[in-house]
This record gives C-alpha cells, structure tokens and sequence, in this order.
C-alpha cells in the first residue's frame, strides 16, 4: 500500500468520548485524508463533567499534522443522536459527493480506507448499490474467495456512501413509512413476513420518535429504492465504545471488540450484483433478530459486570 494514497474525504462524528475518539483519530491520521469533516453534538445539561469531555474530544481534531483540509459541524447545544448524526451526514454531503464515515467508537483496520474508495469509485454510478460497510457479522464464515459480497443489511460502525443516495432518499421522519405500513408493503420490501413482523415494530418506533436514532431510516430508505450494500468478507471495523458511558452501546454484547482483518489487494469482485442470501440469514438470525431468552441473558451478564 506504500504507493496509495487516500484521496476520499473522511467524515468523524465524535461526541464525549476523547478516550475512543483518540484511538480512532491515530487510524484516521495513518491514512491521512486530504479533507476530513468533523461533526460533534454539543454536551447534555446536568452531565457533569460533560462539558469537559466533549471539548477534550474536539480538541484532539486539532491535532491534525498532515497537508488536510479540516471542516468543523460543532454544536453547541446537545441535538441527541437521532438529529445530531442526520443533519451532521446531510452536512457532509453538502460539502462533498461521497465519503467514508466513521463514528468515535468504530475503530478501522488502515485497508478499510482504501477498500471504501476503490468501491466508490467502482459503483460510483450503479444505482442498485446504496453503500460500502466495514463490517462483517458472519464469524470467520467465507462462503468463496471474493473480497465482498453483497447485503439486504447495511453495517454503519465504518461506511461510506454517496451524496446522491443519501441525499435523494434518506428522510429522518420516515414520512413515507405509513404507506408502506397500511398498505402492507414491508415484507415485500424486505422478501420475509417473519423478518417483516420485526422491523415492523421498528419502523413504527422509529416514526413515532420514541427512538432517539438516525440509522434506521437509512435502512428503511435504500429497502424502499431496492438498493443493497457491499459487505467485506472480513471484518475491518472494531466497535470499542461499548461501555457505561456510551449512548446506545451500554450493554455486553457479543458485537462487542470484534477482531479486525485485512482486506488483500487486488480486490477479488463477486461475479454479479445479487444479495448472499445464506449471509443475510445468517446475521439475521445470529445479531438482528436475537431471542428474548439470548437478550435477557446479554442482559444479566452486562449488569453483573
């Protein structure tokens, strides 16, 4: 890789976590991106010591020691994760046709940059791909020697995508979603009645605002266009934050710290655009629809901690 550079921009969202942020911040560095765009959501009132933490988060964004060009999306007031990260990515988009984003949590493996911009630019102008991941769920299970397959599932702890895919479909209001709902659209969107009754409960939180979140709609938004993601065929991307202090990761998970792999160039494409259907089971029945008895146990063990 000594001869590539990273010319893609990278987008960070950071928050109040400098210790994650920093470990994420030092890869960002090593690939040294000639344009990064920093999002942060402001501190919580009554959060002590919040104030402190965001601004050492920020701060360490400034350490930037590389030819890069820096935009800034600071809020000085908290905006929660649902408005923060939607508006911070429709930022993004206004600055930039396409970009690789990373949370201050998703820690990447360095091949992870360069393997978002080379399928940028392959599937730059193919409509029926919605997004690249970092992230694999399968395990270690490889079912060819492709370097990625493709997914109904869309990973976002490590992503890239375009402006037009994000900006011509994503609506964080979901207002689309009670047509699909009475008109009972949903399992022909997603191709099985019982996946169907999950995400049906889901969409209808997600619409009535009693989830603080901004990454289902884009799920719901590329399901609705028909569009489907690359998956890499390792894992690339670590999710460190799960921990007390984090917004939504608090819990154990086994989702948890998952190890990270190098993705081997040349890349190796799959021989057609068509979703791994064994893979899309295999993460839906293993992380996506989890059994009440496996929650309540991730439960348990997260408490006794």
């Amino acid at each position: 890789m000594s001869d590539w550079q990273l010319k893609t921009p990278v987008a960070f969202i950071i928050f109040n976590r400098p210790d994650t942020t920093e470990r994420v911040f030092a890869e960002i560095a090593k690939a040294r991106p000639a344009k990064l765009l920093v999002i942060a959501d402001g501190p919580r009132e009554n959060r002590h010591g919040e104030v402190e933490k965001c601004a050492a988060a920020r701060a360490i964004v400034e350490l930037v020691d590389w030819d890069c060009e820096v935009l800034t999306n600071f809020s000085d007031k908290n905006m929660g994760c649902r408005e923060r990260v939607s508006s911070g990515i429709d930022w993004v988009f206004k600055q930039v046709p396409e970009a690789i984003i990373l949370e201050d949590d998703c820690l990447p493996d360095p091949t992870f940059f360069r393997f978002c911009q080379e399928l940028l630019e392959f599937y730059r102008d193919d409509q029926r791909i919605s997004m690249i991941s970092g992230v694999n769920l399968q395990l270690g299970k490889r079912r060819n020697d492709d370097s990625y397959y493709f997914s109904k599932f869309g990973h976002i702890w490590g992503w890239a995508s375009w402006r037009d895919r994000w900006a011509e479909s994503y609506d964080v209001t979901m207002a689309k979603w009670p047509l699909i709902r009475d008109g009972n659209w949903l399992p022909d969107m997603i191709g099985s009645v019982h996946e169907a009754t999950y995400w049906h409960k889901i969409f209808e939180r997600v619409h009535r605002g009693e989830i603080d979140t901004w990454d289902y709609q884009w799920v719901f938004a590329n399901w609705l266009e028909g569009r489907i993601s690359v998956i890499p065929a390792l894992n690339m991307v670590s999710n460190i934050g799960f921990a007390a202090n984090a917004t939504h990761t608090t819990k154990y998970s086994n989702l948890a710290n998952l190890a990270r792999a190098s993705i081997a160039f040349p890349l190796k494409h799959p021989l057609g655009v068509f979703k791994n259907i064994q893979a899309d089971q295999f993460c839906d029945r293993n992380f996506i629809r989890i059994a009440l008895i496996k929650r309540i146990i991730n439960w348990i063990v997260g408490w006794v901690r």
